[in-house]
């Protein structure tokens, strides 16, 4: 969950994990999770594979380093590291000092994460997006996956408020139902990231990936995480692809077995996604969009952030109506933004009309076309479970992941 600016190149869906949660103030460049692209992408850099290099004095001088100089000690801006997260977490500074040793340098991370060439433009198209997520074989996944689990999804959406088409279609974008979600040591991504992140221009990239590897290693200790867990290539876990800091203050145990597993535990991925939901503004019984009709140029209405900075009146006095056959709800009495879907080649855009809820689906991603993407897998679904319900042919299964 974790995500900037990438599409059907390599270096555009490489940014857009790290732009997920990582606490921007401002709208990011729309974006795909980058666990579900891996294998559109390039073949993913496993702990001992060529792509995931141990740093230290053995490796050539041109290399660059995670944590090591090359004699073999810690680099001081490491070690300084280190030692701030064991003197404020209350961590022992040893363990501290040679987990960040352990951690290799991963090239594959580096080269996904980079920026695109300077002068190639990387067109954003929404058509093209979405039809890499709204497709037959995710759909028919999905269905599977909420028939499967459908007490698990009722009693999220009970106890949340967040609906089970959303929370199903979160889990098929991120990862197709945990069929892919990233084989990369977290460790290894987070400290190539951390202290050798590709693009200098963005040293708070770098910043924020240095809060990821402070929570991982914190989690480690406590016994929350096993040290060689793997992962997206920006460090991103589990089922939902949550990072490091999102375990720590979101997930939540869904099973009730004392531990939380979103690798292994369908309870466990689908109750956090829910109160993450929750926790970033998910509001029950609010739709993700409003069924408005925009004026002829909605454009103008697009302030192009992460909060909703219109309200039904404003939108009224610009020209907008309710949708023929939509008749008057309670999201009129709550914050409404405009949102554009570009087709940059062509100079075009499709407009929506958000409500907070599809706000809170951009603090999963901080992206138009990904909370867009989510939305309109989660009425697919909807409508499919809809007409088997009606067959007769929906029968809910087991709710534990094998």
């Amino acid at each position: 969950m974790f995500i900037s600016g990438r599409f059907l190149q390599i270096t555009a869906l490489a940014a857009a994990l790290a732009t997920s949660l990582a606490g921007c103030a401002t709208r990011a460049p729309q974006a795909a999770p980058a666990a579900a692209a891996a294998p559109e992408i390039a073949p993913a850099a496993a702990r001992g594979t060529p792509g995931a290099v141990r740093i230290g004095p053995t490796e050539p001088p041109a290399e660059p380093s995670a944590t090591l100089d090359p004699s073999g000690k810690l680099r001081p801006e490491v070690r300084a590291f280190g030692e701030q997260l064991a003197r404020d977490r209350s961590l022992p500074l040893n363990q501290v000092l040679t987990t960040l040793e352990s951690s290799r340098y991963n090239a594959t991370v580096s080269r996904l994460i980079a920026p695109s060439p300077p002068g190639k433009k990387v067109w954003r198209s929404w058509n093209t997006y979405r039809a890499r997520f709204i497709e037959p074989k995710r759909i028919g996944w999905g269905v599977d996956f909420w028939q499967a689990n459908a007490p698990l999804l009722d009693r999220a959406a009970q106890q949340y408020g967040v609906p089970a088409s959303i929370i199903a279609a979160i889990i098929g974008v991120e990862t197709l139902y945990g069929r892919n979600m990233g084989n990369f040591r977290v460790l290894d991504a987070l400290a190539t990231l951390a202290f050798d992140y590709p693009d200098p221009a963005k040293p708070e990239r770098a910043e924020m990936f240095r809060g990821q590897l402070a929570d991982f290693i914190t989690l480690s200790y406590q016994g929350k995480l096993e040290i060689d867990a793997v992962g997206s290539f920006a460090g991103a876990i589990g089922m939902p692809q949550f990072m490091p800091g999102s375990i720590a203050r979101y997930a939540v145990d869904g099973d009730g077995d004392g531990h939380i597993h979103l690798e292994s535990s369908v309870e466990d991925a689908v109750m956090s996604v829910g109160n993450f939901l929750v926790q970033h503004g998910w509001q029950r019984g609010l739709p993700v969009f409003a069924p408005v009709t925009l004026p002829a140029d909605p454009a103008p209405l697009v302030a192009g952030g992460l909060q909703p900075t219109l309200d039904w009146p404003a939108l009224q006095r610009a020209g907008a109506r309710l949708a023929p056959g939509a008749a008057p709800a309670s999201w009129q009495t709550h914050p409404l933004g405009v949102i554009d879907l570009a087709e940059e080649m062509r100079g075009t855009a499709v407009y929506r009309t958000a409500t907070p809820n599809f706000f809170a689906l951009t603090h999963y991603n901080r992206s138009y076309f990904y909370a867009t993407a989510v939305a309109d897998l989660a009425a697919e679904l909807q409508s499919r479970m809809n007409r088997q319900s009606a067959a007769g042919t929906a029968a809910p299964g087991t709710t534990k992941r094998n």
